[in-house]
């Protein structure tokens, strides 16, 4: 008597169903075929490439890299080249004093940068090689953070220590109030200064309170603060903002040492100038 065959076992393949644009050509069916096999697939990045200039070695983006702007895995707002630094939420705080952004949404701020510096707006150089600017329209109705010092409004200037976060050393402050000088102007250009995503890393090892922080997004350049104002160019960094960096990472500074020739001419601007803030 014959004995009944074994049942053969059935192998079964699953493949991922493909997009049906991908069947245009060979070449864009195999793609998508591994592709849909691997699971995943590599994001984009911009492309680099570096300059020497004098005073050391630049990068900069290609023009033709892609820009996206998104939330990164930290909530923070970020595009293939600039994302917005921790610090520099505190212009999104309606109570804060300076060129206050409150108004305006964060992801569309870091867009519109993005559009800007692709529409040509470069980046400049700062006061240090891990410091950047790109000047970008006024398109938020920002008036200036600094007036010239008359005979008739120098008598409402006002000083008091202040510190800029609660983990730094207050520091002696001159400025106006802008409800005692009337009417401020608006200002025609923004200053977005630009700190690189390796120096915000070994500002964050520096000081024990931004330890616990999130991980930066992987763009390159932080926007630390935005200054409004009516010139394209850098203005001098106030004379007591010198001192700060001078004292280091450890107190709230980016660790540059003092430049004695840089100072005496901050010193000239600023003797002639008073920052306006909202309130105290």
């Amino acid at each position: 008597m014959l004995r009944a065959a074994a049942a053969v076992p059935q192998l079964s393949l699953h493949c991922p169903p493909l997009p049906s644009r991908s069947l245009a050509s060979p070449p864009s069916l195999l793609r998508a075929l591994s592709a849909a096999v691997s699971g995943s697939r590599s994001r984009p990045r911009a492309r680099w490439e570096s300059r020497t200039a004098v005073g050391g070695t630049s990068e900069r983006p290609i023009r033709q890299a892609r820009r996206t702007t998104c939330m990164a895995a930290s909530g923070t707002p970020a595009g293939d080249v600039f994302f917005l630094d921790t610090f520099c939420l505190r212009q999104w705080d309606p109570t804060y004093s300076g060129t206050c952004l409150a108004a305006v949404d964060k992801v569309e701020f870091v867009k519109y940068v993005h559009e800007q510096f692709k529409e040509g707006s470069e980046l400049k150089e700062g006061y240090a090689p891990f410091c950047k600017h790109v000047f970008v329209p006024n398109a938020f109705g920002c008036v200036v953070d600094a007036l010239p010092i008359t005979s008739d409004n120098e008598k409402l200037l006002r000083s008091s220590y202040q510190a800029r976060t609660d983990a730094e050393l207050p520091v002696l402050q001159r400025y106006f109030l802008k409800e005692e000088v009337g009417e401020v102007p608006v200002a025609k250009y923004l200053d977005v200064i630009l700190y690189s995503r390796d120096q915000l890393v070994q500002e964050r090892a520096a000081m024990e309170s931004k330890q616990e922080r999130e991980e930066l997004p992987d763009a390159p350049w932080g926007i630390i603060s935005i200054k409004a104002q009516d010139v394209p160019h850098e203005l001098p960094m106030t004379p007591i903002t010198m001192m700060r960096n001078a004292l280091g990472k450890e107190e709230g500074g980016s660790g540059v040492p003092l430049d004695r020739e840089k100072y005496m001419a901050s010193v000239t601007y600023w003797q002639t100038h008073g920052v306006v803030i909202d309130k105290l």
